[in-house]
């Protein structure tokens, strides 16, 4: 795709997605210029000309016009549904044809009802995800020409009468595209798209997908849920998911080996990344607590190997969350194997102590609370283990919490 040079932010060289003009005139892609200036730059990137206090980034509405303008030519070299469609069979069937335009793939994803639609649908799908794997500008005129919503649309739509495996070819590959393009910043406007899934039948199809779907899918669905609960503009659709008994129903299995069928490791990481998320947030917390997190968490960290890190991490990460509150705590407390668990990743020698502040933040917080919790806490080995990790090199804030720690197991 040839892109006009005014069309390139001189910084990432790849196309504007969001322009703002600087007070010397010169214009930059929103992200690009936000990272310069948060890295203590005072100057333009491009005349090096002193900025001072007049970092005011105003978007250049001109330019993105067009853009949009020069991107939605692209989209009229197709009119018909059905010639978007023979673009795509043709690009399959000849190597040295032609590629379909963005347009036209946007056309034969959007087809309803015409024979052969799920065939059509595989190959644009395909195309897409090769664009979006090959560059970012490729992402960037698709999330530009308003791709996303359309896979979501496909992903997220009712059940077929007859369920077929083309379908689940495309829901599968839809879902795999549309993760592709999702915005990196979670203050991104495109990301509002997602608010689809306040529809009942769009996050019944979520739920069905979450629970039935092959363990690449339901990875793919919790990075999707990770970053719902996340994104500035879904923020109510977030407390709407975590709210939802059903969507619990569906991730739980996920963190835990005992039930059938047992969790592929990929599927179960996204899960415990998706839960921490959503016990990130005061909100929906509550709601990670009332339907079983704390226990399924445990059950995770019960197996979990010490090469996961990120996993293990974010587990212990959403522990220590929800000991913030007393109901957490309880759950705690109440939790089978809990408070050994804990103290097992207070200082770990095989591993790296993935977590070794959110064990030792959780116990105290527990611990504080219950003397059966310090009791148990000290017949697992905790003063050991805090020795260990102070004789670390740990960080300023577990080094703080074992301390506090120790000092209430001594005045036991």
């Amino acid at each position: 795709m040839n892109i006009p040079h005014l069309f390139r932010c001189p910084i990432s060289l790849d196309i504007f997605t969001d322009p703002v003009t600087l007070c010397t005139g010169q214009t930059y892609d929103r992200p690009c210029i936000e990272r310069w200036l948060a890295a203590g730059h005072r100057t333009c990137p491009v005349t090096m000309q002193p900025l001072g206090d007049a970092t005011v980034l105003i978007p250049n509405r001109t330019l993105r016009h067009l853009i949009e303008r020069w991107l939605s030519a692209d989209q009229q070299h197709l009119h018909e549904p059905a010639a978007a469609a023979a673009a795509v069979a043709t690009e399959e069937a000849e190597s040295d044809a032609e590629e379909p335009s963005l347009g036209a793939l946007k056309r034969c994803l959007q087809q309803t009802d015409a024979a052969g639609t799920d065939k059509v649908r595989v190959g644009a799908l395909r195309r897409v995800m090769t664009l979006a794997s090959e560059s970012d500008v490729g992402r960037a005129c698709m999330l530009q020409l308003g791709f996303l919503p359309v896979l979501l649309q496909l992903v997220f739509h009712a059940p077929s009468p007859v369920p077929s495996r083309s379908h689940t070819e495309v829901d599968e590959l839809a879902l795999q595209c549309a993760l592709s393009l999702m915005p990196s910043s979670a203050a991104s406007p495109q990301l509002g798209c997602l608010n689809m899934l306040k529809n009942e039948a769009s996050l019944a199809s979520f739920v069905r997908l979450l629970e039935r779907g092959r363990s690449r899918t339901k990875a793919g669905l919790c990075r999707l849920l990770e970053t719902i609960v996340t994104a500035a503009e879904t923020r109510e659709l977030a407390l709407v998911v975590a709210a939802s008994p059903r969507v619990w129903q569906a991730l739980m299995p996920l963190l835990q080996r005992d039930g059938p069928p047992a969790p592929d490791a990929r599927a179960s990481e996204a899960a415990v990344r998706a839960v921490a998320a959503i016990c990130a947030t005061e909100p929906a917390r509550g709601s990670a607590i009332h339907h079983g997190a704390v226990g399924a968490l445990f059950k995770h960290l019960s197996w979990a190997s010490a090469k996961n890190g990120g996993a293990v991490l974010s587990a212990l990460a959403a522990v220590e969350a929800m000991a913030a509150s007393e109901a957490g705590r309880r759950a705690v407390a109440r939790s089978p194997g809990a408070m050994q668990a804990l103290v097992r990743h207070v200082f770990m020698m095989s591993s790296s102590n993935y977590g070794s502040e959110h064990a030792v933040a959780a116990l105290l917080a527990v611990c504080r609370e219950s003397r059966a919790a310090r009791s148990e806490a000290a017949g697992a080995g905790v003063v050991t283990q805090l020795l260990l990790l102070l004789q670390s090199q740990c960080g300023t804030r577990a080094n703080t919490k074992a301390g506090a720690l120790l000092k209430l197991l001594k005045s036991m």
